[in-house]
Order: C-alpha cells, then structure tokens, then sequence
C-alpha cells in the first residue's frame, strides 16, 4: 500500500468508506474498508482481507467488524470455503473443500452443512441429498453416463 497517499485513506464519514491498512496487536492484519460508528468507532465495512497470525486468510465482505457476505476463508490445514458468510459464520451457499481434498457444495446455517448439498469424496463419487449438520439420511450417490 505504499502507493497511496494518506489522504486515499483518510476519508470524513459520509464520504464512503474509509481504506486502512492495520496490523492488531495480536500481529493479525487487515487490509481494505472500514467504516466509522455513530460514536467515532472504526468497523471493518465493506470490502477486505484479514489475515490472522496463526495462518488464516479471510478475503472478502465486512459487516460491521463481522465476515458477512461473499468471502473466501482459507485454513492453514488446507481446507477452504468459498461463498456465503453471516455474521462469521458459514451461511447461505457455498463450497467446503476439506484437508483431504473432498468437498462439500451446497447449503450451510450456523456453520452447518443444512439443506441440499452434494459431497464429493476422495475417490471423486458424489452423494447428494439433504444434509442437517452431521447427519446425511437417504443420500443418493450420482453414476457416470
């Protein structure tokens, strides 16, 4: 960001969003668009990546200092989800790709696979159906034509 001048960052509120680049004292890192409260309070808002010490990666959409909308979070054990996200939580639609490379499409609330998702296992076989958190009950496995 040492391209941009500090008045690319600085922006009075009702001006837009505010870009910043922050390092919290944790060492975690935060690059992109901040919004300020009503009471002078900077939140992360809008579009941004956080990048936390012990190796995770969120690179996407703020809320009111919360991950919320589209995002991507990447986990140093390798496992990646890709979609939506409320209130840092898996949310909406979206793909989980696990540490051991099978993947989970479909709908998740709360951070749990809910709904009509498929799964694809390490051998490529896919099994759809209903999912409601660790339970999967009549999933159907999909064959090649």
């Amino acid at each position: 960001m040492s391209d941009h001048k500090e008045s690319d960052y600085l922006k009075t509120p009702g001006e837009g969003p505010i870009k910043v680049a922050y390092i919290f004292p944790n060492g975690d890192g935060y690059e992109g668009e901040c919004s300020r409260s009503a009471s002078g309070v900077m939140k992360r808002s809008g579009a941004g990546k956080h990048t936390s010490a012990c190796g995770i990666i969120y690179i996407g959409e703020w809320l009111e200092d919360k991950m919320h909308g589209r995002g991507t979070l990447q986990h140093p054990s390798g496992a990646l989800y890709e979609g939506e996200l409320k209130d840092n939580m898996y949310h909406g639609t979206g793909t989980y790709t696990f540490p051991d490379g099978s993947t989970y499409k479909g709908h998740f609330h709360n951070n749990r696979l809910e709904g009509d998702g498929a799964f694809t296992d390490t051998q490529g076989l896919v099994w759809t159906g209903e999912f409601l958190g660790k339970a999967a009950l009549g999933l159907k496995m999909q064959r090649n034509t």
